[in-house]
């Protein structure tokens, strides 16, 4: 967008996150060519709508859903694996995640993160590769939370109350659950992922700190505060 402006310089970027009045992140865009000025317009702008801002380089997935995409991607393939859908909920949930990444997929909209999944994949290749199973889902009708049906069943329409529905496995085309994944491996294959990314946007200089990591992602996907952020996580194991 910025490319065919006459003043590329005056423009940048605001990305919120889902849903926009609970989640206080705001990730302010830096183009390649906009000012100083514009970006810190954009931040006092952001602060100003009680938002907490964070500055980020112009890449797929800007910051928070290039870490997040990994996460969601692996929780996916876990499935392939003999895992159990609530199981690995369950167990996020335990680790500190406000809601497990299965339940995340639907909220998120199933199609949405598929379309998500292929970005990412085009902009960093095989490392991004998305699970086939998502597609599988939406083959199938299901989009998530917005229309009653994904990885769970909503039973009413606040989406509070929702189920398992055994069919779910056969749509994936994937064996039923066996529960031979411990506790760790689920843990690990979801949150590492994320941590080696992480340290890719660093190196990339997508934002320029650990910290502002850290802040990002406990702000714009509640990563557990009380194990200090992504990388602060990282440090202790």
């Amino acid at each position: 967008m910025q490319s065919v402006l006459a003043k590329p310089e005056r423009f940048g970027g605001m990305h919120f996150f889902n849903p926009v009045h609970r989640m206080p992140l705001v990730e302010v865009i830096r183009g390649e060519k906009s000012s100083d000025e514009t970006v810190s317009r954009i931040y006092q702008f952001s602060k100003q709508l009680g938002k907490t801002p964070i500055v980020v380089k112009d890449r797929p997935g800007f910051l928070v859903n290039r870490l997040l995409m990994p996460y969601l991607n692996e929780a996916t393939w876990l499935l392939n694996d003999g895992a159990d859908i609530r199981e690995i909920d369950e167990i996020l949930l335990d680790f500190g995640m406000p809601m497990g990444p299965m339940e995340l997929i639907d909220e998120v909209g199933i199609d949405v993160g598929e379309k998500v999944a292929h970005i990412l994949h085009d902009g960093f290749g095989a490392r991004m590769e998305p699970a086939p199973f998502n597609a599988k889902v939406v083959a199938s009708g299901r989009l998530g939370k917005k229309n009653g049906k994904g990885m769970y069943r909503y039973l009413d329409s606040s989406g509070k109350k929702k189920e398992l529905d055994p069919e779910i496995y056969s749509i994936l085309g994937v064996r039923p659950p066996k529960g031979k994944l411990s506790r760790e491996e689920i843990v690990d294959r979801c949150i590492l992922p994320m941590i080696n990314e992480a340290a890719r946007c660093l190196d990339d200089r997508i934002v320029e700190t650990p910290a502002e990591v850290d802040l990002g992602m406990i702000m714009g996907t509640g990563f557990p505060p009380f194990r200090g952020g992504l990388l602060r996580y990282a440090d202790s194991v």
